[in-house]
Parts: structure tokens; C-alpha cells; sequence
């Protein structure tokens, strides 16, 4: 049988793969299984579930699975199709599929299959071609907020209303129907009621019909339709695609579900691999209760369940498995292969500045010993957390990157370094690449030395230093020619597999899904952060706690977990999540610091609270650990932050700079009562005390 779908066409075969030229035997597909993965690999004739814990292979037994089955004879290769949901994800499947020898394999997004399948059969349905995929969707939603007549939205408000369009769709939910199913979803837009959204929504529908446009999520809707409307079309495309394999199977949305069951029909040997534990895409739609609920809708289905974790060490498991049992997560209980290891590093900073030069400290600390630096990564909840880490790591001349690889060969400076360095490939192949890859960059004006600014200067700098990384890795792996590094550029180009830069990472704990790294620092592990202040329900509650257990398991061996206890003259707590995982934070949470405590001027390498030995400049300021809770006034603590803003204001200084926070909050504890006292205190100084003595001991007094 022969098929052609897309311009592509599929020759049917049972011929063999290869792996360099001889044929792949199935045994040597399953060398190197442990007995879980080998069971995914080789259980067929059934529908199949795997329940895959963090770090325990998923990817190596779904891949294998697809190389065996080919090999022995149980799949074709063109009748099998892979799906996920990045294309990140879709290229590492292309990408070691090709290292088993079976090419042939399609491995593609949702969304990649879908259009595919629409371009090609919509004209036969229907009689016209599909129409355009338009990537404007916050202009049409402005256009028909201004249709409505409706207030203008900020750009913030228009993201959450293209937010809106794009969950009503993946959710199935009508624009009529958006009002009342959107409260129980706890969907909202500031400032706009439900019922104003759902006119939006509608009136969105009109804007892209007159266009003559679909958007994005308009792909998987017209796929569905053409499918469901045509029978014989949808039995040639399950006839074409016998095998389904579907990757992340977690993160699964109604819509997606609702393709699949199109996709697979009747089929009994198709595997969905996933992770309940690890669903943080739930404001997009997505559910776990598909991949929990499948073997119930596919009665007879297998379920094998990877536990053995090779990524991490065993005190980074240890802790997974702890916050999986207290925060009810849902998680298999991990079984670590990667030996022992460093315990995971708890730290409360009493000021955010303090927060990021801690973790400044611990990366430096981390590359001396060794650690290259592509090997470490800051972990926040939200992008706003970034900044300070990007000027802190540049002022300490550490190099970054900021994760967005998606999309990575289709920046304009890479295809212009891409193009030049095959002029020259052409010219001469066997020139040494590193040379001729650094003449390329510096005739764009590109220089070893990192720009101090960031934004799209920063992000342009990086995605040349990543090629150039590239050529160094091949040069040290000793394929030094020009030819050779052009034959990895286009491969990795095909495979939509991004290049990075040697340097720390710094990303959103969504953006860290799938990914890791050596070491990993988890900053800003408080309540209002992590978890969200809007987080209120008790879904989204867990949601948050199942993204704090993605960022523990992205670390193989260093983690260090911190969070800071004072903002603008404001307490805020350790996260709940800390709540029995490290002693120090569940003394904290809940706790509310009362009111005064009585002087004290001596310091001590000791904690006043609970005795035990102080490490940081902070805690030996205030005479006790962060963690440990006293009484203070809060009060003067807020007239203290309230005057060293004026002060700073007036002398253009940053606020840190007059004092820090942990220097007013030892004040706010100790009351000092005159000069003497106050000098006591770390952090103040003779010069401080000869500026601000006067001011400080009066704010003092009056609190008396």
C-alpha cells in the first residue's frame, strides 16, 4: 500500500532498519533495559499505559519500544507515529530513533500531525484549501474588543483574553456556554465580568471568518471536524498510522483527547506515556485524569509502572518522594540508580538581594568544583523573578542564558551565521571549523565578552555563542572540519533540537519541564510565590506543588532550595511546600512574628533562639537563624524600611545601600538606646552611625 500525505509519500514496508549498514537485531534493541522498560518495549496486542516517574527513561523505553517493534517485525515503521507536545520533545524522538537506524519513524507535535493530515485532505472534504494559520491572534482579539466598543485593554489584558480563546477551544467550551463554565473552572479576566469575555470571544470568531483565517488551536478543531465528517477519510489516515505512541500523555486536553479517539479508533496497540505528577499545564486545558483513567476506558489495557530513577541521587529522590506523599501529588515512588549524593541545601535570606547574591555564591562555588557552567540552572515561579538574577550573575561575570530555545534556528542572526559558514563549507570543507566559525562571528561584530545589556541584545549574543559552543564540542571530539560541523547544524536543525551556550540557566519552572541539570537552585520558595498568591482553590493548589516537585527533580546531584523573608518592610513566610521536608522552614510556616523583644547587644556565632552554629552574615546580624522566630516590632521595623527609602530616594542610592534588611530587623529586635548599642549592631558602622545615628535612635524612642 502506498500513501501520500503532505507532498510525502509512504512506502508500507516490513523492511528491517539498520544501524550503519547491517541489520538491527531486536535482542541487541533491548540490551541495556532494565525489566520495566524492557516490558514497555514488548508488550504488544494491547493497549498500553506507563506510568513514567521523573528521571527513569521514558523517552529510552518509548523509543526502544518503536526500534523494536520495527525490528522484530510487530510495527512498520511508516505506520507508526509518535506524538507530543513540544518541538523540542519531537526532535530529541527523531533524533535518537535515528541513532536506532529507523528514520521513517514520524515523530511530530499534535499540532505538527494535525495540519498536516488538514492541508492535505481538506481540499478533497471540502473543496478548498485550508485556510492560512494566522499567528496574529492578539490583534484580531484587540479588533474585536474595539467591535464591542468595550474600554481599551492594556497589552497584559489582551494576553489574558487570547489566553481565554485559546482554553475555551482546547476545552471544548462555546462562547455561550463560557459564563457559567468558566466560574466553576475558576477562569477570569481583570476587569472584565464573564459574560463581557464570552462577547469576545464570540465577536473574535467573526474578526478571524472575515480574515479568512484559523489560529492556532483552530489547527487540532478543523482536524477533528474533518475526521468526525469524514469516515473515510479518517479510516485512511488510521489505516496509514496503526501505531500511535503518545509522549507527556498528562498534559492531554479535552480537544486532544477528542482527536486521539479519532486517531486510534478501534485500535488495540497503541501506549500513552506520561506522569500525573507532573501536569503543569492545567490553565491550558490539560488534565492528568486521561492518563489515570485509561486503562478504565480501555479495559484489558497493560500498565507498567517505571520507577527506577537514573537522574537523580538519592537525597534529591528522597526529597521528591517526601513532597509527593505531603503535598498528595499523585507520584510513583521513585527508586534512585544514581547513588548517593550532596543533601539538598535549604536557605532563608532574610531580603531578596540577599536571596540572589546567596545563590550568586553557591553557582560560583558550584563551577569551581568543578561544575561547567551549562551545567547549572536558577529555577523561579515567574519570568519578573529574571532580572535581578541576570544582573547579578553579569556584575559577577558569570555567564547565563535565559531559557527560550524553541524556535532557535529560525532567529535571523543564526540562519545569517548558518548561511555564511556553508559558503565557506562549499568553498572549503575541511577548513577547521573553530577558525572558520569564529571569522564568521566576528565579521557580524559578535566578541567573546557577554553585553552588560539584556533583552534581545543579550538573546542575540547567546544564540551565537551557542554555535560557536557547538564547534568547540566537535573540535574537542575531534571532527575538526567545516563539513562536519555543517552536517551537525543540519541535523539538529531538522530535529528542531536547540543549541545552547556554555551558561548557567535561568528559567520559569514550566520552561524547566523535561530538562536537566547537575546542579539546580530554587529560588523564591515562599508563600505568595510558590505557591501563587492567586492560587486558592485546592486544584490549584496542586498544581503549584506538582511544579515545585518538577523543579526538585531536575537536579542529578546539587540542590539548593532558598526563599526570602522580607519584602518592602513586609514577612512573608517559607512555602507551605517546605512543610516537613527541612526542620528550619516548618518551624516557620504558619508562625507570625508578635511584637518586641528585649535588647540585646552582644553577638554571638550562636543562635539565641535554638543554639545552634550561625553561617551567613545575616543570621550572625540578627544573633539567630532566619528560620528561627522571635518576637520584634513590627511597627518600627516598617518605619525603618518607610525612612531608609526616603534617605535613599534623596541621595539617590539603592535602599541596600544606607542598610540592608537584615541590619533593620536586628534594630527592630534589639531597640537599641543609644550610640553605643547601635554600633553594636553588624552593619552599621562608624560612618553610618556618625550619618544616621540621630534619626535612627529618635525612631526608636518615639516607639517606646
Amino acid at each position: 500500500m502506498k500513501l501520500t500525505l503532505g507532498g510525502r509519500t509512504d512506502e508500507m514496508s516490513s523492511r528491517l532498519p539498520t544501524v550503519a549498514g547491517v541489520l538491527a537485531d531486536p535482542e541487541t534493541l533491548l540490551s541495556g533495559l532494565d525489566p520495566e522498560q524492557r516490558a514497555v518495549a514488548t508488550t504488544f496486542g494491547q493497549p498500553l499505559v506507563v506510568i513514567a516517574g521523573a528521571g527513569t527513561g521514558k523517552t529510552r523505553a518509548l523509543t526502544h519500544r518503536i526500534g523494536y517493534g520495527v525490528a522484530s517485525g510487530h510495527f512498520q515503521a511508516s505506520a507508526v507515529l509518535a506524538v507530543t507536545f513540544t518541538t523540542r520533545a519531537a526532535g530529541e524522538l527523531r533524533s535518537r530513533l535515528r541513532g536506532l537506524g529507523i528514520p521513517a519513524v514520524q515523530a511530530r507535535t499534535f499540532h505538527s500531525a494535525a495540519l498536516r493530515q488538514a492541508q492535505y485532505f481538506w481540499p478533497k472534504a471540502y473543496g478548498s484549501e485550508l485556510p492560512p494559520v494566522s499567528t496574529e491572534r492578539l490583534g484580531m482579539v484587540a479588533d474585536a474588543v474595539r467591535r464591542l466598543r468595550l474600554p481599551n485593554p492594556d497589552t497584559a489584558t489582551l494576553r489574558d483574553l487570547v489566553s481565554e480563546v485559546s482554553w475555551a477551544k482546547v476545552s471544548n467550551v462555546l462562547a455561550a456556554d463560557y459564563p457559567q463554565l468558566a466560574a466553576g473552572a475558576g477562569r477570569e479576566v481583570s476587569g472584565m465580568d464573564p459574560a463581557t469575555v464570552a462577547k469576545v470571544l464570540g465577536r473574535y470568531e467573526q474578526v478571524k471568518t472575515e480574515r479568512g483565517v484559523i489560529d492556532f488551536d483552530d489547527i487540532l478543531l478543523c482536524t477533528v471536524a474533518l475526521l468526525s465528517d469524514n469516515a473515510d477519510i479518517a479510516e485512511q489516515v488510521r489505516n496509514t498510522y496503526r501505531h500511535l505512541l503518545v509522549d507527556e500523555y498528562q498534559d492531554v486536553s479535552p480537544l486532544q483527547q477528542s482527536l486521539l479517539d479519532l486517531w486510534w479508533g478501534e485500535g488495540s496497540d497503541h501506549c500513552v506515556v506520561g506522569d500525573p505528577a507532573q501536569t503543569i499545564h492545567s490553565f491550558a486545558g490539560a488534565t492528568p485524569g486521561y492518563l489515570t483513567g485509561f486503562s478504565v476506558r480501555h479495559p484489558g489495557a497493560a500498565v507498567i509502572r517505571l520507577v527506577r530513577d537514573y537522574r537523580s541521587s538519592e537525597p534529591v529522590v528522597k526529597l521528591a518522594n517526601q513532597l509527593s506523599v505531603s503535598s498528595r501529588i499523585a507520584a510513583v515512588t521513585l527508586e534512585s540508580q544514581a547513588g548517593p549524593g550532596p543533601e539538598p541545601r535549604f536557605v532563608g535570606c532574610s531580603s531578596e538581594a540577599d536571596e540572589v547574591a546567596a545563590v550568586t555564591s553557591w553557582l560560583v562555588a558550584r563551577h569551581e568544583e568543578g561544575v561547567p557552567w551549562r551545567e547549572l540552572a536558577v529555577l523561579y515561579r515567574v519570568h519578573a523573578q529574571s532580572p535581578a538574577y541576570e544582573a547579578a550573575l553579569t556584575q559577577a561575570g558569570v555567564p547565563f542564558t535565559v531559557r527560550g530555545g524553541e524556535g532557535f534556528f529560525d532567529r535571523p542572526e543564526v540562519r545569517q551565521v548558518i548561511s555564511a559558514l556553508a559558503d565557506r563549507a562549499r568553498k572549503e570543507p575541511a577548513a577547521d571549523a573553530l577558525t572558520a566559525c569564529r571569522a564568521v562571528l566576528n565579521a557580524t561584530g559578535w566578541t567573546d565578552q557577554a553585553p552588560s545589556g539584556q533583552g534581545r541584545v543579550r538573546e542575540r549574543w547567546e544564540s551565537l555563542a551557542a554555535v560557536l559552543a557547538l564547534a568547540e564540542e566537535l573540535v574537542a571530539a575531534g571532527n575538526a572540519d567545516l563539513a562536519g560541523l555543517m552536517t551537525e547544524l543540519s541535523e539538529r536543525a531538522q530535529a528542531e533540537h536547540p543549541l545552547a551556550a556554555d551558561g548557567v540557566t535561568l528559567s520559569t519552572l514550566h520552561g524547566a519541564k523535561g530538562l536537566e541539570w547537575h546542579s539546580v537552585a530554587l529560588v523564591g520558595v515562599q508563600e505568595g510565590t510558590l505557591p501563587l498568591a492567586q492560587a486558592a482553590g485546592p486544584e490549584q493548589l496542586q498544581e503549584e506543588a506538582r511544579l515545585f516537585y518538577v523543579g526538585i527533580t531536575r537536579a542529578r546531584r546539587g540542590l539548593l532550595i532558598t526563599w526570602s523573608r522580607f519584602r518592602n518592610g513586609g514577612v512573608r513566610q517559607p512555602s507551605r511546600f517546605l512543610n516537613g521536608l527541612t526542620a528550619a522552614a516548618s518551624r516557620n510556616v504558619g508562625a507570625r512574628p508578635a511584637r518586641r523583644v528585649k535588647p540585646k547587644t552582644e553577638m554571638s556565632a550562636r543562635c539565641r533562639v535554638c543554639g545552634g552554629a550561625l553561617s551567613t552574615g545575616a543570621e550572625r546580624k540578627l544573633s539567630r537563624h532566619l528560620s528561627c522566630a522571635v518576637d520584634f516590632d513590627e511597627a518600627l521595623y516598617e518605619e525603618l524600611t518607610g525612612w531608609r527609602s526616603a534617605v535613599a530616594a534623596k541621595r539617590s542610592l539603592p535602599a541596600y545601600c544606607i542598610f540592608t534588611d537584615a541590619t533593620l530587623l536586628a534594630i527592630a529586635e534589639q531597640l537599641p538606646r543609644d550610640e553605643q548599642a547601635l554600633l553594636a549592631i553588624p552593619g552599621v558602622g562608624k560612618a553610618k552611625l556618625e550619618s544616621y545615628a540621630a534619626d535612627l535612635l529618635a525612631l526608636i524612642a518615639n516607639r517606646s
